[in-house]
């Protein structure tokens, strides 16, 4: 009997950033320029890529701060960002080009996020009977965990599906955005409702089970059992239309433009030729050599 196939999907440029900033900038290009991310992201790829031996991979960059349809909804959104550094912009590009040189399928989009690709990927594999494993320790990523599917953070070690979504947030992964469109996101500039945190939140969807119920009932909200209810019945009336506009920007989109089709995502040998040329730009030593030369062997 044939087992579905399962698709990893990484969320690339966390850990491109993860490396910029935990390794040593010791490593330089032919012109000079910084390439420890690259170094520390082809390390960690390779590393993924040993242990979990895939047969389908994903491999999703951002591209811009600026331009996602999630701009146009509330400009204000991730604007509390700094731009990253000119060297880490290089860098990246070296990224997506040592996931191409590895056979690995590698998408970034102007209008969509890493998370929209995902999401998209991710749907597009379940219609053909595929499961996922989202490797990233982002927290949002836990509205696309099916019952088959697990969260993957790799530099934690940890691996999670449903119920470990539940156990992080205290609400099960159909209730993610809705909890967010509640709380909002500091780090997304995402604004939620003023004054409910995540307790508050959590409490409002075990009652109401969703955020259209809640501010339909709200009425309810002040004979419930919670600190101040009152007072949120109040700020869920005033920032009715806040919490709505959060959690469309919090929703992870399934619609981008990714490849529909499994095949796709295969992995395929590197593409020894591509990845020597790399490695001599980028001056690295034998050791990732000889790990990208055992994945053709």
């Amino acid at each position: 009997m044939s087992t579905a196939p399962t698709i990893h999907l990484v969320d690339a440029s966390m850990y491109v950033f993860r490396a910029y900033f935990a390794s040593p900038a010791e490593f330089t290009d032919v012109d000079g320029a910084p390439v420890h991310a690259v170094h520390g992201f082809l390390g960690f790829l390779l590393g993924l890529l040993e242990q979990a031996q895939p047969s389908h991979v994903l491999v999703a960059f951002d591209e811009s701060l600026t331009t996602s349809f999630r701009n146009r909804l509330y400009p204000a959104y991730k604007a509390n960002r700094e731009p990253p550094p000119l060297d880490l912009e290089r860098q990246f590009a070296y990224c997506r080009e040592a996931v191409a040189a590895l056979g690995l399928a590698g998408l970034a989009d102007s209008e969509y996020e890493a998370d929209d690709l995902i999401g998209s990927a991710l749907h597009h594999a379940r219609a053909a009977g595929a499961s996922g494993v989202i490797v990233s320790g982002d927290k949002d990523f836990g509205q696309l965990v099916g019952p088959h599917d697990r969260i993957w953070d790799a530099a934690k070690r940890e691996r999670y599906g449903p119920e470990g979504v539940v156990e992080r947030l205290g609400v099960e992964p159909r209730q993610v955005a809705d909890l967010l469109g509640l709380t909002g996101d500091s780090v997304d500039n995402i604004p939620g409702v003023p004054g409910i945190g995540p307790k508050t939140a959590v409490a409002l969807l075990q009652h109401f089970d969703t955020l259209d119920a809640a501010l339909d009932r709200v009425e309810e909200i002040p004979y419930l059992r919670l600190r101040g209810a009152a007072s949120v019945a109040a700020k869920l009336r005033t920032h009715r239309e806040s919490a709505l506009l959060s959690r469309q920007l919090a929703r992870i989109a399934t619609d981008a433009p990714v490849p529909a089709d499994l095949d796709a995502y295969a992995v395929k040998p590197p593409d020894l030729a591509a990845s020597e040329a790399l490695l001599d730009r980028l001056r690295f030593g034998p050791m990732l050599r000889r790990r990208i030369r055992e994945r053709v062997a």
